[in-house]
C-alpha cells in the first residue's frame, strides 16, 4: 500500500482516538469506540500487502439516535483528525435512477472533489515558501526593473550592477516590512471571460471546471492578460495565488486525491431512516424509498464511478449511516443494505448533566466561544455554576 495514502493519525490507537474525540464530544462512548476501531482497522489494512489488503473491506457503521446527540460531529471530528475526505449527505435527497434529481453516484464525485481541495491546500502549504520568494522577486522587478544592457566601461557596469543590487535589497526590506503595501502598481491580470459549464450525462450532473477559452484558445477571439492598477498589497496576494497555482502539479494532485478518496474517504449518510421503508406513505408520483436503497447498494458494496479526476473505486470508502429511527426501524431497510452496515450503535439521549458538561468541558464549548467573542471588544464575561446549571435545565425542558 502506498505510503502517500496513509494519513495523519496513523499511529493513534483506538483509546487515543477516543481521547481526541472526548475533547469535542461529551458521552456517546460506544459510538466513539466503534468509529475509532473502524479507523484503526483502516490504518492496519494499509500496512498489509496489496493482495491481502484488497480483500479486507471496511465495517460500515449505523448510528441510531435522536437529533443533536453527536452523530454527525463524531464522524466529522474523526475525518479532521486524520485529514480524510469527509462528506455529509442526506439520504432522503437522492432519487431513484431515471427520475429528476441527483443520483447516488454524485456522492463519490463530491467526495473526490473534496479530496482534491484537501490535497491542493496541502501542496500549496508545502510550496508556500517558494511561491512567496518567487512572488517577491516578481514584485521587485516591477518596482525596480533590471538595468538595460551595459554600454559603459567594465568599471561603470560593475558599479551600476552593485547600485542596482543595493537598491533592490532596500526595496525588499521595505516590502517585507509592509511599507510599500499602499503603493499603486500595474500588474498583468488574466482575462476570465468565460465561466465553468456543466455537462448533463447519464451518470448525473458533472461540473466540469474547464474554461471554453482553454479548450479553443482562438474561439471568439480569446484575449490575453490585461494590465490593471492595484495596491502592492493586493498585487502581492493575487500574484502569490497565481504562483501557487503555477507550482501545482494537478495531475499529481488528482492522483493523490483519488487514492485518498478510495482508501480514506468517509461518507456520512444522514437521515437514512427516511428511506428505510418498502412503500412510500405519501400520495402522488413519488420515487420509492426502496428504489433509492437499491441504488445506494452498489456504491456501498463497491463499484467504480467515473469522475472528472479519474475512475474511483468505492470498495474501501467508510460509510456511516445515521438516523433517529422514530418511525421506521433498521429492520425496515432492504436486507442487502442492512448487511452492509454490520456495526450498529445506539446513541443515548442527553440529560442535564450532559448539557452541563457540553457547556464547560469541550475545547470549543459555547461558553468559551462567547467569552472569546466578547473578549475581542475588551469585555470579560464569567458564567457561574448556577447560571450554567440553569441553561442546562432550560435545554432539557425545551428538548
Amino acid at each position: 500500500m502506498s505510503k502517500a495514502i496513509i494519513s495523519k493519525g496513523e499511529d493513534l490507537t483506538p483509546k487515543e482516538i477516543v481521547r481526541e474525540l472526548d475533547k469535542y464530544i461529551i458521552g456517546q462512548n460506544n459510538a466513539k469506540k466503534a468509529v475509532s476501531i473502524a479507523l484503526r482497522n483502516r490504518f492496519r489494512r494499509q500496512k498489509l500487502p496489496v493482495e491481502i489488503a484488497e480483500d479486507i473491506i471496511p465495517k460500515n457503521i449505523l448510528m441510531i439516535g435522536p437529533t443533536g446527540v453527536g452523530k454527525t460531529e463524531i464522524a466529522r471530528r474523526l475525518a479532521k483528525l486524520t485529514r480524510s475526505p469527509f462528506l455529509k449527505v442526506e439520504a432522503s435527497k437522492f432519487t431513484e435512477v431515471g427520475y429528476v434529481g441527483r443520483d447516488v453516484e454524485s456522492i463519490v464525485r463530491d467526495l473526490v472533489r473534496i479530496a482534491v481541495d484537501l490535497v491542493k491546500a496541502e501542496k500549496m502549504a508545502e510550496n508556500n515558501e517558494k511561491a512567496r520568494r518567487n512572488t517577491e522577486e516578481k514584485i521587485l522587478s516591477i518596482l525596480l526593473p533590471p538595468p538595460k544592457a551595459a554600454k559603459g566601461t567594465a568599471e561603470e557596469d560593475e558599479n551600476e550592477a552593485e547600485n542596482f543590487k543595493e537598491s533592490r535589497e532596500k526595496f525588499r526590506k521595505m516590502l517585507r516590512e509592509g511599507k510599500l503595501n499602499d503603493r499603486i502598481i500595474e500588474v498583468d491580470v488574466k482575462s476570465n471571460a468565460f465561466t465553468p459549464f456543466e455537462i448533463f450525462s447519464a451518470s448525473g450532473v458533472e461540473e466540469i471546471g474547464i474554461q471554453i477559452s482553454e479548450m479553443m484558445p482562438n474561439l471568439m477571439g480569446a484575449k490575453g492578460p490585461k494590465k490593471r492598477k492595484m495596491t502592492l498589497g493586493e498585487a502581492f496576494d493575487y500574484m502569490l495565488m497565481e504562483e501557487q497555482n503555477r507550482l501545482l502539479d494537478m495531475d499529481q494532485v488528482a492522483k493523490i486525491a483519488v487514492g485518498r478518496t478510495e482508501q480514506m474517504g468517509i461518507v456520512f449518510l444522514d437521515e437514512i431512516d427516511k428511506i428505510a421503508g418498502r412503500e412510500s406513505s405519501s400520495h402522488g408520483p413519488m420515487v420509492s424509498r426502496e428504489g433509492v436503497q437499491r441504488d445506494l447498494l452498489p456504491v456501498i458494496e463497491g463499484t467504480t464511478v467515473n469522475t472528472k479526476y479519474g475512475m474511483v473505486k468505492t470498495d474501501h470508502i467508510l460509510f456511516i449511516g445515521a438516523g433517529a429511527f422514530h418511525v421506521a426501524k433498521p429492520a425496515d431497510m432492504i436486507p442487502e443494505l442492512q448487511g452492509r452496515f454490520p456495526i450498529r450503535v445506539e446513541l443515548e439521549s442527553l440529560n442535564k448533566s450532559d448539557f452541563i458538561r457540553i457547556l464547560t468541558e469541550p475545547k470549543n464549548a459555547l461558553v468559551k466561544q462567547y467569552q472569546n467573542l466578547l473578549g475581542t471588544e475588551g469585555l470579560e464575561i464569567l458564567f457561574s455554576e448556577d447560571a450554567i446549571e440553569e441553561i442546562a435545565t432550560m435545554a432539557v425542558e425545551i428538548n
